[in-house]
């Protein structure tokens, strides 16, 4: 069952992309206490993810920031590794979060998968943007299949 408004978030590891190495966290702490809007790609280095939904929210940081979101992040079934490939691909430093969800536990806990295995990507995240206060779902935005709009940071900075 897929989470909603309201509810908490599930409480899991993820890793912090860091240049100092993996960075494992939990998820409560991650969120604890802060405006956090995160937003889910099915892939690294896939099309959309890195032409348009990456590029959209490291280009519209300031404005989150301005609207009282304290960090935006970015979750993946990838692993550390290359989720870290792909911040120094993007030019992301710390303006951005990555979050690695190698196994896909957050994805499941979350109720959004996909199941990619029709193109050799296996189960992914669906594309989605959360805006979280501390731990919570304030807001949630789940794109449809093969869809890029109610997760853009455009449309998300619009209904925040």
């Amino acid at each position: 069952m897929t989470l909603q408004t309201g509810d908490k978030l599930p409480d899991l590891n993820l890793t912090v992309v860091d240049e100092a190495g993996p960075k494992p966290v939990a998820s409560k702490d991650f969120f604890a206490g802060k405006t956090v809007v995160l937003f889910a790609v099915p892939g690294a280095f896939t099309p959309t993810c890195s032409a348009r939904h990456l590029p959209g929210f490291k280009d519209h940081v300031a404005d989150f920031k301005a609207k009282g979101v304290d960090v935006v992040a970015c979750t993946s079934v990838n692993d550390y590794f290359v989720m870290k490939a792909w911040a120094k691909d993007q030019g992301i430093t710390d303006e951005v979060v990555l979050l690695a969800d190698g196994n896909g536990d957050f994805a499941k806990a979350m109720g959004l998968t996909l199941d990619a295995s029709g193109f050799g990507m296996g189960p992914r995240s669906q594309r989605y943007a959360t805006v979280i206060k501390d731990g919570t779902i304030d807001k949630l935005f789940v794109e449809e299949g093969g869809e890029f709009r109610v997760s853009s940071a455009e449309y998300v900075l619009e209904n925040l």
